[in-house]
């Protein structure tokens, strides 16, 4: 399992913070030998691979292991990567023993509970301290919010099988120091989701998951010094460009990496800009923090129910602009130059603010769009859902290519090209169509990847 790295490169001070990072680059040596290892084998699907760079203490060498998430191809014995922290699926075994005990009872429901009961209890969890925990109260002890809690009252399925807490397991249990770690999504089609429903991109790196790893993970890297957050360590303190003003409205320019509105990762934002500038002044819509461009605020509440009401009704219209992320248009079935997509979406409360595609629960998000240049697309939003625009492209019922520098459904880039560049509203009081018009900074500038 431990597969020794020959290379002069450093290893980090402090161990990955897996939720946001770039990939140290002895993972980028590892993840490529893991990569090279994959092509001689019979891959059928997508899936998360993860590598954790480690020290022997034993024999002061450095190496690392290799996981997959879940099971590979049905099953979780290969060779060469690390086993499940718990095995659930010999034949054998108690689990299925008693799946297949139970799966024509008339009880079956109850006694399906009390044997996932039982499976929780026996995936017990190693941190650095040496200390374990099972499944079960690692999730309890983590979710002290009862609106998560009562939601989620128990792990999701598949808790524990992800690439991660693998890693660090096997780590643990057999004395090997955890130095770096990164995941990446690698599969036969770049035009892939995983088993949540999220958009994962053939060979990109991606953060561990919120949902099921986060609690499993907080208990596990307890003992180990972690890089800090970088979501915490705050954002730069940019400044709106106010594009019109009267004694109604206010016209503004975000720059990408400026909040909307306060948020968990700062309270710089264009509305408390606009509150010490403007008493009284009221935001009437949002932006992505990485989305620029027009923003509309009202200067009395009345202007304010009059632009809402607006929004509303749908009669607001709003023209986005976007550079598509040429490493994946190469691999995109082409797409008619102009259309509509509709493609409900609803945010996964685990894994906040990611949105996946749902057909059965999600909100209507309706798109028009209409390609203007081989990477250049204008967005045409009829609904204003979070990550509207961003899902739309990216997902494969979209446009399957997500917009360049989108962390979250693409790959990062020096900033999100997406841009709000028209509005076009009527005025609260003079009833005048009022049109603006803000160029995407980005458009005659080189792209960054």
């Amino acid at each position: 399992m431990f597969h020794p790295l020959h290379t002069d490169i450093k290893p980090p001070e402090r161990f990955t913070y897996p939720f946001y990072y770039e990939p140290h680059p002895l993972c980028l040596l590892a993840a490529n030998e893991v990569q090279q290892h994959l092509q001689t084998m019979p891959l059928t699907e997508g899936k998360m691979f993860g590598v954790l760079v480690v020290a022997s203490p034993l024999t002061a060498t450095i190496g690392f292991l290799a996981a997959y998430s879940g099971l590979l191809c049905g099953r979780n014995d290969w060779p060469w990567f690390v086993p499940p922290v718990f095995d659930a699926q010999q034949p054998d075994g108690h689990f299925k023993v008693t799946e297949r005990l139970i799966k024509n009872s008339p009880d079956h429901k109850q006694l399906s509970q009390q044997l996932q009961l039982w499976l929780f209890e026996q995936y017990r969890f190693l941190n650095a301290h040496g200390e374990r925990k099972d499944l079960l109260h690692v999730w309890q002890d983590y979710h002290c919010s009862p609106r998560i809690r009562n939601r989620y009252p128990l792990p999701p399925g598949g808790t524990g099988d992800c690439c991660a807490p693998k890693l660090l397991q096997y780590a643990y249990s057999n004395g090997l120091k955890p130095l770096c770690m990164a995941e990446f999504w690698w599969g036969p089609s770049s035009r892939s989701c995983d088993e949540s429903g999220m958009i994962r991109q053939h060979g990109q790196f991606y953060p561990a998951c919120r949902g099921k790893c986060k609690p499993v993970l907080t208990w596990m890297l307890q003992g180990l010094d972690v890089d800090p957050n970088p979501e915490e360590q705050g954002l730069p303190q940019l400044d709106i460009t106010v594009i019109y003003e009267d004694d109604t409205l206010i016209v503004i320019d975000k720059p990408s990496g400026l909040l909307s509105v306060p948020g968990r990762i700062g309270s710089h934002s264009v509305a408390t800009i606009l509150s010490s500038r403007y008493p009284g002044s009221l935001l009437a819509h949002r932006l992505d923090l990485w989305t620029s461009g027009l923003m509309v605020a009202a200067k009395s509440r009345d202007a304010y129910r009059h632009l809402q009401q607006q929004f509303s009704d749908h009669t607001i219209s709003k023209r986005y602009v976007a550079r598509l992320d040429t490493a994946y248009l190469s691999t995109t079935p082409s797409f008619p130059r102009e259309g509509t997509i509709s493609l409900p979406l609803l945010c996964d409360p685990l894994n906040r603010p990611r949105q996946v595609v749902d057909y059965e629960r999600g909100k209507t998000a309706i798109t028009d769009y209409r390609m203007l240049g081989p990477d250049l697309v204008a967005l045409y939003p009829h609904t204003g859902r979070t990550h509207q625009l961003r899902m739309h492209c990216a997902h494969p019922d979209g446009l399957g290519c997500p917009i360049l520098g989108d962390e979250l459904y693409g790959r990062p880039a020096d900033r999100l090209y997406l841009h709000a560049e028209l509005l076009e509203l009527t005025h609260p009081v003079t009833a005048q169509r009022m049109r603006f018009e803000q160029p995407a900074p980005f458009l005659d500038a080189p792209a960054s990847a």
